[in-house]
């Protein structure tokens, strides 16, 4: 890997710790000013959003320009949101803001790896990367959770005179702010490259018309839809399964929520040691290969339903990432790759960021149905993980053969 990639690595690292910390800032924020409990989770709701609202213009702004300034040009944004927060702008609007920032950032990290590197070097490049990701939302929860506590804020603004200046999570929002300042500042030092597919027209009907085409040129490619299948199934999965540890844990193993939301860093690790394995033993040429890892995943939170301790518990939420990060780091650089040579890697990222979050909205909207009917959580547990079983099966089976060229 050369410097440029490193580069961009720390840039992301740093934006997506940022990200995650602000997260848990804002709650603690909702938490102080008293607002209703139903606006915390609409907190990731409101960040989503902008992915879904915002892909037609995020992917041709990404190809239009260097994806290093975009980059910093989202960093800005997201920037400019959390100083907002600071400066007293609802929580849920910030935050929206934020989201804006996200999803112009989200085509440019990974399309600029499709320009920087060949293809051969794109599973290893997207390992690194997806570990990254993993270790910042680890760190993010454990750093956002660190600073609205309200002993560290008091202390550290003391020891700096400056005591009752801030409530804690304020104090917590200003260290996040120098987060996306330092980010910003890595992202100057992207190598500028040369601008990929930018659009003829700037027309909002012709910027229409070439995203539904975009759409449907991935879904008719048969290794763009077998792409972009895997990994929109797989974020809308993540994103349910962080809900349904949580309610498993409440009943099987008796954990309040602080307990509960820690198992899932089993998930992150196990999905950064995934990740690595991908890389090293996965090669764009066969990514295909990985699909029956997915089959096999939908089996493990079946598993769960027996569990009713910390140690097999932990061992089984790391297995599932082990088999989550095997299979979707070669299905992001495959998605990477086609669309690259489709449409330009801006475009097909965005593609995917809208159907990745059209899922998360769908699957973990079928989770909160299945809750507010009465369900018990383990027959949600047999469906959801039957569901992944499924499809993944019925993918691998209509997919298997293909070859990557």
């Amino acid at each position: 890997m050369n410097r440029g990639f490193y580069t961009i690595l720390l840039a992301q690292f740093l934006s997506a710790l940022a990200d995650n910390a602000l997260l848990f800032a804002a709650i603690g924020l909702l938490i102080f000013l008293a607002a209703p409990e139903w606006h915390s989770p609409l907190l990731q709701t409101v960040f989503v959003i902008a992915y879904i609202v915002l892909a037609p213009l995020v992917g041709p702004f990404a190809d239009a320009l260097p994806k290093g300034r975009v980059m910093f040009i989202a960093n800005t944004v997201k920037f400019i949101g959390c100083l907002a927060m600071l400066l007293g702008l609802g929580p849920l609007w910030a935050y929206a803001l934020v989201g804006i920032g996200a999803a112009m950032y989200s085509p440019a990290k990974y399309g600029i790896l499709t320009e920087l590197l060949p293809p051969e070097k794109l599973v290893v490049a997207n390992s690194w990367v997806e570990g990254a990701t993993v270790m910042a939302i680890v760190l993010g929860a454990i750093i956002g959770g660190a600073l609205i506590n309200p002993q560290l804020a008091e202390n550290t603004l003391t020891s700096l005179g400056m005591a009752g200046v801030l409530i804690a999570p304020k104090f917590a929002i200003v260290a996040i702010t120098s987060l996306y300042f330092a980010a910003a500042l890595v992202n100057l030092f992207i190598p500028r490259l040369p601008i990929d597919h930018r659009l003829p027209s700037k027309s909002p009907r012709y910027i229409l018309h070439d995203f539904w085409h975009s759409f449907a040129l991935l879904w008719r490619d048969p290794l763009g839809q077998v792409s972009l299948a895997v990994t929109t199934l797989f974020w809308g999965v993540g994103a349910t399964l962080r809900l349904l540890i949580i309610a498993w844990a409440a009943l099987n193993l008796k954990y309040g929520l602080d307990q509960a939301t820690q198992l899932t860093a089993a998930t992150a690790f196990g999905i950064a040691i995934g990740s690595v394995l991908a890389g090293k033993f996965v090669q764009l040429r066969n990514a295909v290969s990985v699909l029956p890892a997915g089959i096999i995943l939908g089996f493990v939170p079946i598993a769960l339903i027996w569990v009713e301790s910390l140690i097999p518990a932990v061992l089984l939420l790391t297995l599932a990432g082990v088999l989550a990060g095997y299979f979707v780091v070669p299905m992001n650089a495959l998605l990477q790759h086609r669309g690259h040579l489709l449409m330009g890697a801006g475009h097909s990222i965005a593609q995917q960021n809208f159907n990745e979050n059209i899922s998360i909205l769908v699957l973990s909207g079928a989770y909160a149905l299945m809750v507010r009917s009465d369900w018990h959580i383990h027959t949600i547990i047999w469906v959801f993980g039957l569901f992944i079983s499924t499809v993944m099966t019925a993918i691998w089976l209509k997919h298997r053969n293909d070859v990557v060229h």
